[in-house]
This record gives structure tokens, C-alpha cells and sequence, in this order.
């Protein structure tokens, strides 16, 4: 295998791979009546906090124009409730409600579970290794754009 073809191989195993974890991920996501996008923006509001609604989408890589639609329909689930900023009107916060941090109470050990479950054939040195080998990847293609 040439260099260029191995670089294609590394490539689509890769893309195979996350295609995999994801779908399991989801399916456990989707088990508890939610879409993979709300729970990443509740997972988000429940590790981090409050978040300016307009700087959602960059922080779990979705589409501006979806959020306001993401956010109104965990809105309508009781899951998060708008907050104006006090200090500056124009913005608005997305801020996790009690019923919101109570479902990812339930949620999330399982969640990582699933997770751990899906890496646990690596051990802790091949886990780093993989982080890193991924990160400078990932480095490079932006540095490329």
C-alpha cells in the first residue's frame, strides 16, 4: 500500500468506526424520547451551564439556524427555559430547568457507560494514543481550510 492509499484506508476506517460508536450512542440517546442534537445541547447547559443561545451551535458543532429550533422544542418538553442577559437585552441564555438536570441525572451515567463500554477494548496508553493521533489529524485538516 502506497502512502496515498493508506492515508484513504485510515480514512474510511475511521469513518466507520465513528459511523459505529455513534449509532450505538444514539440509540441509547434516542431511548429516552430525545434526538442526538437535544441531548447534546442539554448535555451541554448541564456540564456547562447557562450559554448564550447564539454560541451553542459552534460548541457542539450544529447549524445556527437549528438551534433556535433544537431550543424550542426542549423548551416545550419542560428540559430549558430562555433567559434574557441582564446586562446586555439582546442576549439570551439557554439555562437547564429542574426537570432538564433531572433527566440527565438519569441519562448520562448510562450514557458514559455505553461510551466506556464501546472503548473498553483499548487500555488507558492505546485510549491517549488514539486522542492524540485524532487531535493532530484533526489539527492538520484545519490548518488546510
Amino acid at each position: 500500500m502506497n502512502h496515498s492509499e493508506h492515508s484513504l484506508k485510515a480514512f474510511v476506517v475511521l469513518s466507520r468506526a465513528y459511523r459505529a460508536i455513534n449509532d450505538q450512542a444514539n440509540k441509547h440517546i434516542t431511548s429516552y424520547k430525545l434526538n442526538p442534537t437535544e441531548f447534546a445541547v442539554l448535555e451541554l447547559l448541564f456540564h456547562k451551564g447557562d450559554q448564550p443561545l447564539q454560541q451553542i451551535g459552534g460548541k457542539i458543532l450544529l447549524a445556527s439556524g437549528s438551534i433556535t429550533y433544537v431550543v424550542d422544542k426542549l423548551e416545550q418538553k419542560g428540559y430549558l427555559a430562555r433567559k434574557a442577559c441582564a446586562k446586555d437585552r439582546r442576549v439570551t441564555y439557554a439555562h437547564i430547568t429542574e426537570k432538564g438536570k433531572e433527566l440527565m441525572e438519569e441519562i448520562f451515567p448510562s450514557h458514559q457507560e455505553k461510551i466506556d463500554e464501546m472503548f473498553n477494548v483499548l487500555s488507558e496508553e492505546e485510549k491517549t494514543q488514539l486522542i492524540d493521533l485524532l487531535k493532530k489529524t484533526g489539527y492538520r485538516a484545519k490548518e488546510l481550510s
